[in-house]
């Protein structure tokens, strides 16, 4: 199989990873730190050495990092944590329905009101839609760090200042990025950054984190057992067992410091150099190919995620994908998930073909693709 579906999730996974999972359930099946026998206790500390290492990663410290089951949890923790009755928020014009639902959703319950500002391709003039929508009662800005889409980046960094400028809160939904393109809370400001561990992390299904700088309080999406102030009602006060309740996935999460250390072993920017030069491949094979349609520029290190979307005419998203799963070769169709993308790149009626290659994917794979392409 020619895989190009890895902004679903990534596969193969790495071999270490495969191997971490098989150790973790052999060795570390047990409910870390909540028991006082050795392997609790080695289990507790094999976590936190997965919180230093994305803590590592994303420059903020390891007691701030919290453990979910994948990235929609935890921006559902990130947003709902964050507001208040009478909250005014701010969205991007591509935001994945992990975040244009959660705010609809508090908008239909009357906690808050909300405005999108529009992508742009000049950073001036994106941060500009941005700023035009900040209120008195602005509470927070959520943005992608990259469209699920389409690929385009934003310029999160100065999102970021932006929305400190005001008092205001900026989260940043890390989902296509986290992995090949460098984002952090004290390197770039983020209040908040949320991820999934199973797309460029490597690890397995069922992980993501949250990741917050000193200090951020947020309220509880849900609440239980932690291991630590059993005796009382509430939950506990500070971050990660604020936001841990219930048993931890530790194979999961142990999977997921396997795939930091390859990344680390390889090489962001050379994993990021590898895919980007793949993605420009494909866009430039069907640029030539007839019949097709590419809806953003060329891939461009720094403004772009290794994603590619296009369309043929005459035919639909899922029939070129359906076509092209007849000779083994795997990609995503439709919508993915996010509306406001299609809204905004005009593509309601369609959807979109979307290619996304990974580390393990090979130039020869690419030129398969292409020219089963040109035969379809």
């Amino acid at each position: 199989m020619i895989y190009l579906d890895n902004g679903a999730t990534s596969y193969p996974k790495p071999a270490q990873v495969l191997r971490s999972t098989v150790e973790a359930l052999k060795n570390f099946s047990f409910n870390s730190g909540r028991g006082g026998y050795r392997q609790s206790v080695k289990a507790a500390e094999k976590i936190y050495q997965v919180r230093e290492k994305v803590s590592g990663m994303f420059s903020c410290e390891p007691q701030n990092i919290v453990f979910t089951k994948n990235c929609t949890e935890a921006l559902n923790i990130a947003i709902k944590g964050s507001v208040k009755k009478g909250s005014h928020v701010i969205i991007s014009s591509l935001e994945h329905n992990a975040v244009w639902r959660v705010v609809s959703k508090l908008k239909e319950q009357g906690i808050i009101d909300f405005d999108i500002a529009d992508f742009d391709y000049d950073d001036d003039v994106c941060v500009s839609n941005f700023e035009s929508f900040i209120r008195e009662n602005t509470d927070l800005i959520v943005c992608m760090t990259a469209s699920n889409v389409f690929g385009v980046a934003f310029p999160v960094r100065r999102l970021a200042a932006l929305a400190h400028r005001y008092s205001v809160r900026f989260i940043a939904d890390a989902a296509q990025t986290a992995g090949i393109m460098p984002v952090g809370i004290e390197s770039d400001g983020a209040d908040i950054i949320c991820a999934p561990g199973h797309k460029c992390l490597y690890a397995q299904m069922g992980t993501g984190f949250m990741a917050s700088a000193k200090n951020i309080k947020l309220d509880t999406l849900i609440q239980g057992g932690t291991g630590s102030a059993s005796l009382s009602a509430s939950q506990p006060s500070e971050p990660p067992e604020r936001f841990e309740a219930g048993t931890l996935n530790n194979s999961g999460i142990i999977s997921l410091g396997a795939g930091i250390d390859f990344i680390n072993n390889r090489g962001m920017e050379n994993i990021y150099g590898h895919e980007m030069r793949l993605a420009r491949f494909l866009y430039d094979g069907i640029n030539q190919s007839p019949n097709t349609r590419l809806y953003v520029p060329r891939p461009e290190n720094g403004k772009s995620a290794p994603i590619i979307a296009f369309n043929m005419d005459g035919k639909s998203s899922e029939s070129v994908a359906a076509s092209l799963a007849a000779h083994d070769i795997a990609v995503r169709a439709g919508y993915h998930c996010s509306a406001l993308a299609h809204s905004f790149f005009k593509t309601l009626d369609t959807g979109v073909v979307r290619l996304c290659p990974s580390v393990f994917t090979t130039q020869r794979d690419c030129e398969v693709f292409l020219n089963t392409l040109k035969k379809l």
